[in-house]
């Protein structure tokens, strides 16, 4: 029979074997189907990949060699550790181009993500962390890029972005990166861009926030500006989140340093109000777009942009127990974030089970049926 996985063995063909030929037992593609097979199917270590292939031999035989049966849990784990996680990364992209229609028009959020655990003694700093883009109306990773120890999010998002289709889309990322150069090569790459400003940038925050004071103020009396507002109820609360936009040119010339964004059309304020009870909190945040106004597109990206914490990062922490992976060897952690990607991937791909992650993950270990079913889309 053909593979289950025929579609990913065909974009990881490409993958380079880091082994000496003279010492392989066990073929790369086997060992990279079991351990996929085991990630959508509750395994999170190298120890649980292993115990998955030994229960699952007889029916893996169905579609892989195993010349010499299941790898041991120090092959998945060595085998891993050496593979080239840029060129594991590129296969991971390839592969997701394929399956996923990148929709024009939809929010791109951008956003980092570390795994705690993976980090020798007390140096946080040594600990692997990934930059994705997730793109919010098909609720999928677009791609994703490992962070150098000696880096950060700044350099990474760069190299993440020339990877990605942006045209007609929108960028939305945190203050950490509302950079210069990262605006303007999203505006290059034909996309548009929704920045967060924080105190990384104290005079651009400081001058957009006092524009917004005044503006209030006077009610934006006699001022060409735009404003969008949502509510919703539920769960003991109400929210409501308004959205002001200005791009008048004779007040964006008050920003210091306003020529440094040449693409910048709109500054923006988004305030979330949240009554539980007697209580309400207030929240303002601001921001920086190419968009020329569109309150409310501002708006709904604003919060589409959470999505990546909600529906990603949380979902790989919970689902997958990944702050508290504890690999460290060489490449394996980041190799293993993206073993766990395109699990998530296609568990969420697989709508014919109305249950959540983890109990999807259970199930596939449970059913072959259902496992073959995730597999194959």
């Amino acid at each position: 029979m053909d593979p289950p996985d025929a579609s990913i063995a065909v974009h990881f063909s490409t993958l380079d074997d880091p082994r000496r030929a003279a010492g392989r037992r066990h073929n790369l593609m086997d060992i990279m189907a079991i351990a996929i097979c085991a990630t959508i199917c509750g395994a999170d270590n190298w120890i649980a990949i292993e115990g998955f292939g030994q229960a699952k031999e007889e029916w893996l035989r169905t579609f892989l060699i195993l010349p010499h049966g299941i790898p041991s849990h120090d092959t998945f784990r060595r085998v891993f550790a050496i593979l080239d996680k840029e060129q594991f990364q590129e296969c991971f992209m390839a592969w997701i181009q394929a399956i996923v229609e990148v929709l024009p028009g939809q929010v791109i959020a951008i956003d980092g993500k570390t795994a705690r655990a993976s980090h020798d003694g007390r140096d946080v700093s040594q600990a692997t962390h990934t930059v994705t883009a997730w793109g919010t109306a098909n609720g999928v990773a677009l791609g994703q890029v490992t962070v150098s120890n000696k880096s950060n999010e700044i350099t990474a998002i760069p190299d993440l972005l020339y990877l990605l289709e942006l045209s007609g889309c929108l960028v939305t990322i945190d203050a950490m990166g509302c950079q210069k150069e990262i605006a303007t090569q999203i505006v290059a790459q034909g996309g548009d861009y929704l920045l967060a400003t924080k105190k990384n940038h104290p005079h651009l925050h400081e001058d957009i926030a006092y524009l917004f004071d005044n503006g209030l103020g006077t009610n934006f009396k006699s001022l060409d500006h735009g404003y969008a507002c949502q509510e919703s109820q539920g769960h003991g609360r109400l929210e409501r989140r308004q959205c002001w936009t200005l791009n008048d040119k004779g007040w964006l010339t008050y920003l210091r340093n306003r020529n440094a964004w040449p693409s910048m059309q709109t500054i923006a304020m988004v305030r979330s109000e949240r009554t539980v009870g007697e209580e309400t909190t207030v929240c303002d945040r601001y921001y920086i777009s190419s968009l020329v106004q569109q309150a409310d597109l501002i708006l709904v990206a604003s919060r589409a942009h959470w999505q990546i914490e909600n529906q990603l990062h949380w979902c790989l922490d919970v689902a997958f127990d990944e702050d508290r992976s504890r690999t460290r060897w060489g490449n394996g952690q980041a190799n293993l974030v993206v073993l766990r990607q395109m699990a998530l991937m296609l568990l969420r791909k697989e709508k014919s089970l109305k249950v959540g992650i983890k109990t999807k993950r259970l199930r596939a270990g449970w059913d072959n049926d259902y496992l073959l079913k995730v597999l194959t889309g």
